[in-house]
C-alpha cells in the first residue's frame, strides 16, 4: 500500500460504521454501569444473607447533591433488613414467602414497602410539605360540584363501618386528593389513619373501601404527625391496604377457579 493511500482499501463509510459500533458498545457498557448504583452490591436472600462478589460493571461511588443540601451516595454500601415476618416455602434464593402471623403485618408480597427516609416529601419551591391536610391551607377547597367525603362513613370489604372521614389530604405538586383521613374507634379511643384515595369508592351514601375488612382498618400505619405524612409513611400506608387485595380474608389467597 502506498503512503497516503490508506483510502483505497478502507472505505471512508466502513471506518465511520466501524467507530459508531465502538461508541456504541462504550454507551451499552456505561448505561450498564450506571443502573447498577441501585441494588447492588448484590446480598443473598436466604439466611445468612452472605455478600456476592462484586459484580462487574459496578461504578464507583458518586455522591449526589439533592434540593435541601443533603447528600446521597450510590451504589449505597449497605445489608438489606433480615426479614423474620415470612418464611420462603423452598430452600431455593427466591422461592415466594409465606407470611408467620398476621399476613397484613407481615410487609412482604403486596404488602411490602421500600425503606423511604423518614421525612415528609418537600415541594421544589418553597421546600413546604408537598401532601397536607386540607384544613392546613384556607386557600384550598373541595369544589361543591363534586362529592365532598367529609363526614361520610367508611365501610370496609365486609360492608361494615369502619369509621367516619375527617378530612382529605392534598398533594399540592399535582392538586389531587391523595388521601382521606379516616377516624377509627378503638378500645379507649379514636385512631386516625390515612387510605390511599386509589384504594377508596366514594359515593353519595358513603365511601367504599372494599380492600380491608373494617375491623382492619384499626391496625393500619398511623402517622407521627397529625399535619404530615413522611415518604416512609406513604410507603408502610400503601403497602398495608394493597396487602389486603391478597390477604384481608383466606379466600383471597385462593385460586378463583
Amino acid at each position: 500500500m502506498h503512503i497516503g493511500a490508506f483510502t483505497r482499501y478502507i472505505d471512508v463509510a466502513q471506518v465511520t460504521l466501524y467507530a459508531f459500533w465502538l461508541f456504541f458498545a462504550g454507551l451499552i457498557l456505561y448505561l450498564r454501569s450506571e443502573d447498577r448504583r441501585e441494588g447492588f452490591p448484590l446480598q443473598s436472600d436466604t439466611p445468612p444473607y452472605k455478600r456476592l462478589s462484586r459484580f462487574i460493571g459496578v461504578p464507583r461511588p458518586k455522591t449526589f447533591l439533592l434540593v435541601n443540601g443533603e447528600t446521597r451516595t450510590a451504589p449505597r454500601d449497605e445489608r438489606s433488613i433480615p426479614v423474620t415476618t415470612a418464611a420462603p416455602l423452598e430452600g431455593f434464593p427466591g422461592a415466594p414467602l409465606q407470611p408467620i402471623g398476621d399476613p397484613m403485618l407481615a410487609a412482604v408480597g403486596p404488602g411490602s414497602y421500600a425503606n423511604r427516609p423518614d421525612v415528609a416529601d418537600k415541594m421544589f419551591e418553597d421546600g413546604t410539605d408537598k401532601i397536607i391536610p386540607l384544613r392546613s391551607n384556607n386557600a384550598l377547597w373541595i369544589d361543591t360540584e363534586g362529592l365532598d367525603p367529609r363526614g361520610m362513613k367508611v365501610t370496609g370489604l365486609d360492608g361494615k363501618v369502619a369509621g367516619t372521614v375527617t378530612d382529605v389530604w392534598v398533594d399540592l405538586s399535582e392538586m389531587v386528593i391523595r388521601y382521606l383521613e379516616v377516624d377509627v374507634p378503638v378500645p379507649g379511643g379514636v385512631r386516625t389513619v390515612l387510605v390511599p384515595m386509589p384504594a377508596a369508592d366514594v359515593q353519595a351514601r358513603g365511601v367504599k373501601v372494599d380492600a380491608v375488612l373494617a375491623a382492619q382498618f384499626a391496625q393500619a400505619p398511623a402517622l407521627k404527625s397529625a399535619l404530615s405524612v413522611t415518604m416512609l409513611e406513604e410507603d408502610m400506608i400503601s403497602a398495608y391496604f394493597a396487602a389486603g387485595r391478597l390477604y384481608a380474608t383466606p379466600a383471597r389467597q385462593e385460586p378463583f377457579i
